[in-house]
């Protein structure tokens, strides 16, 4: 159990045991006001619907529901006249908005077609798929863990300039972001995140009065849905602390040339009775 997440806390059970019920107890013991949906498009990046808790009976529709959408403006191969797609929350996912001045539940959704079915081709159905079949075939599971890398741009300040190309595990003051990962990485461990470790990175460099500083966040290996789920949180968790900071991250695999890229290195292991 992550005590850090303030659900796993309060319910006394790790994520994978949240059922409804531990929902709508945490939102009425914690006075949450709002519920979001959260789900990935295909640009990759995680969308929001929004819900006001106006009581206890609403609140188990949603989650029992879920809420429609429509699929033809989240992904490009579902045609406009059949777009009806629904968002139904996976309660293992439940974290509070760090982000929220209305204290806010978040939940992260699976994607169903207007006969009640997973969709098909969404992504996290596809991975759901795959690893069944894996289990199904070998008995025994698959576990992942990620290595998330990224661009950290600021303004140039002149003073302790790190090395070019030689920001690996760097530290203040010559790195100029260690508070903000360090920012980072406490709010995804509320969030559920399982983290290994944090630090700079090689890519460190200044264009324009700009310092562009690479970091890693590295997670500890877990059940591979698990292990998507919290990439795709730390994610959006990065980005808005960023926009908070006055900063700016990218996670994008080649910035410019002649410096380190980014990668997302994923390491897996088998696990076969423990």
């Amino acid at each position: 159990m992550n005590p850090l997440n303030s659900l796993a806390a309060f319910l006394q059970k790790p994520s994978c045991e949240f059922t409804k019920q531990d929902i709508i107890s945490f939102v009425e013991e914690k006075e949450i006001r709002m519920v979001n949906f959260m789900y990935p498009a295909n640009d990759g990046r995680l969308k929001t619907l929004n819900f006001v808790v106006s009581d206890n009976v609403y609140l188990d529709t949603i989650l029992t529901c879920g809420e429609r959408v429509d699929g033809s403006s989240l992904f490009p191969f579902i045609e406009a006249g059949s777009s009806d797609l629904y968002v139904v929350p996976r309660f293992r996912t439940a974290f509070v908005d760090p982000f929220a001045e209305i204290p806010t539940l978040c939940l992260l959704c699976s994607y169903f077609n207007k006969d009640g079915e997973l969709l098909s081709s969404s992504p996290e159905y596809t991975l759901h798929k795959a690893n069944r079949a894996f289990t199904e075939v070998t008995g025994m599971t698959l576990e992942a863990m990620g290595e998330l890398e990224y661009y950290v741009i600021g303004d140039e300040e002149g003073t302790f300039m790190a090395t070019d190309q030689r920001g690996y595990h760097e530290s203040g003051p010559f790195a100029k972001h260690s508070r903000f990962r360090a920012h980072c990485m406490h709010l995804i461990a509320q969030a559920g995140g399982l983290i290994k470790y944090g630090h700079s990175e090689v890519g460190n460099f200044t264009l324009d009065g700009k310092i562009y500083e690479q970091n890693e966040i590295e997670f500890l290996p877990t059940a591979v849905e698990d292990a998507a789920d919290q990439l795709v949180i730390a994610k959006w968790i990065i980005r808005n602390l960023a926009y908070e900071y006055g900063l700016h991250v990218t996670f994008a695999p080649k910035i410019t040339t002649g410096k380190a890229g980014s990668g997302l290195h994923i390491h897996m292991r088998i696990m076969k009775d423990g």
